[in-house]
């Protein structure tokens, strides 16, 4: 590093290849969600209380999928000290298409200009919520095969949710999450145990080209969510008990053996709902539960329930977050930080749930943890499957420095303007009347958005777009940067923060599930 590392060099199998570092932005503005109940005329507490939801952050018009990515991207490699060339392999997930045949990753490539890498694999991947995850394994993939050149690979996921006026609009957000993937990582995969479930449905699409607005069934959203939940589940049980028994161990899997569980969270609600489906699962597939004390006390009535007629079954529901709420409560709610402030982010949501945990924890706190991630896509694509935080936590380590660059999110997440409903409808309703509009200047003040952020200037005749970079010092003049000029090292971070190279020898009530 940087550049390709001699094949010679190479060990046959990159040891713990994983997350290495992680970034998340989210947009300078938000509503409150009582706020905008009063303003939509609905009960109190029906998006606050019913869907868990505080906040929802938005974009003006300012911003769009690659002004997002291109801001993410570069705090990723500014925050740690990162140099473009080290870069082998970017990927992007998103559904937020602006463009049939141009990929957001082409956009990204400005960024790599001043540094003289082209040499960089990867391009766009789409399936509803689940680009990201299926990007991140392609990261993943390219870093243990035979085709890597012992750089880094950068996953990208990021998307503007945004929905019609109607029930489903507050479970919209924006946001990006990049993470830096690798071997040696603090975040590992966990090799073999992945539960996958792909099937045909129309619970959650957008087929008309010239809006941002999804067609959304949400009974049925709801139903292809946690069917696939149910069967990653399944799979992922038999996967690791597979490994167990090779191992000569006779041992039930169950919710006990994650330390933590993150979900794709449209809003925070389904999220403790898909906790409590685990626990049913646990319950139902167990040879003999115990249901006079322990966490099935009580559940007797239930032995005999089938999964999938329980999808809206509210007695087996109410009876088993009631269960699980002390394991939802450790396990899980401390991950729900960005999705309850700054709602469903799309394919960067289950990510942002994964950065939240880490902002809720100390390293030593998350060392040696088994975390499984449950990542979901609507028409319809899902994968459980789990990730081993590293042992070493000690001061200066790569879990510490991953751990302390998280730690902001609750500082950042209140230095946000909030903004009136009115407005918030206002600054919809401009991005309804002017998506893919050509020979457009946006609007919205440059002003509001926060120090460092890309944000979007103008769009051509031939819807040729533009942009340029807020300063990250408020004190210097309005005029921005160009893409091209903007390199890790305008504005990189001090030495100390840097994360070290990859070694050329790297060894060994009902809304839509927003898809």
């Amino acid at each position: 590093m940087p550049g390709s590392a001699p094949s010679s060099c190479l060990g046959p199998w990159p040891k713990d290849v994983g997350i290495v570092a992680m970034e998340l932005y989210f947009p300078s503005q938000y509503v409150d969600q009582a706020e905008l109940e009063q303003l939509d005329g609905v009960s109190a507490g029906k998006y606050t209380v019913g869907l868990g939801q505080a906040r929802m952050g938005f974009c003006s018009d300012r911003e769009d999928i690659n002004s997002l990515c291109l801001t993410v991207v570069q705090r990723l490699m500014e925050r740690n000290g990162l140099s473009y060339d080290s870069v082998g392999r970017l990927e992007v997930g998103t559904e937020t298409i602006i463009d049939k045949s141009k990929s957001v990753k082409t956009v990204l490539m400005q960024l790599f200009e001043d540094s003289g890498n082209t040499d960089v694999e990867g391009i766009d991947t789409t399936n509803a919520c689940y680009g990201g995850t299926a990007a991140l394994f392609n990261a993943v993939n390219w870093v243990e095969s035979s085709s890597w050149d012992g750089r880094y690979a950068v996953v990208v996921a990021g998307d503007i949710a945004v929905y019609a006026t109607g029930g489903a609009r507050p479970t919209g957000g924006a946001g990006a999450v990049a993470m830096l993937i690798g071997p040696n990582a603090p975040l590992a995969f966990e090799r073999g145990l992945r539960g996958t479930h792909m099937q045909h449905a129309y619970d959650f699409y957008k087929p008309d080209l010239m809006s941002e607005y999804p067609v959304v069934d949400g009974k049925l959203s709801i139903e292809c969510y946690l069917s696939a939940l149910d069967r990653c589940y399944t799979v992922y049980r038999n996967k690791i008990h597979a490994q167990w028994q090779r191992e000569g161990s006779e041992k039930r899997f169950s919710l006990d053996d994650f330390g933590h569980l993150v979900f794709h969270s449209p809003y925070c609600k389904l999220v403790q709902k898909s906790f409590a489906r685990l626990m049913l699962n646990d319950f139902l597939t167990h040879p003999s539960p115990n249901t006079e004390t322990g966490p099935f006390a009580g559940l007797d009535a239930f032995r005999d329930v089938r999964p999938e007629e329980t999808y809206f079954d509210r007695d087996v529901e109410k009876a088993f977050m009631k269960a699980s709420a002390d394991l939802f409560e450790r396990k899980t709610k401390p991950s729900l930080l960005i999705s309850n402030q700054n709602g469903n982010m799309y394919t960067p949501s289950v990510y942002g749930c994964l950065a939240s945990l880490f902002a809720e924890h100390t390293s030593s706190e998350l060392a040696g943890q088994r975390i499984g991630v449950f990542s979901y896509g609507s028409g319809f694509a899902a994968t459980l499957y789990s990730l081993r935080v590293t042992q070493d936590h000690t001061p200066g380590s790569v879990l510490e420095k991953l751990v302390s660059s998280l730690s902001d999110l609750k500082v950042r997440l209140d230095s946000r303007q909030k903004v009136s409903p009115a407005v918030f409808s206002e600054n919809m309703k401009l991005r309804e009347d002017t998506h893919h509009l050509a020979s457009y200047v946006p609007r919205c003040p440059v002003e509001d958005l926060f120090p460092g952020t890309w944000y979007l200037t103008r769009i051509d005749d031939k819807h040729r777009r533009e942009y340029g970079r807020r300063p990250l010092n408020q004190d210097l003049s309005s005029e921005p940067e160009v893409v091209r000029s903007s390199t890790a090292t305008e504005h990189g971070p001090s030495p100390a923060k840097k994360i070290p190279r990859i070694p050329a020898a790297a060894g060994g009530p009902q809304a839509a599930v927003g898809n």
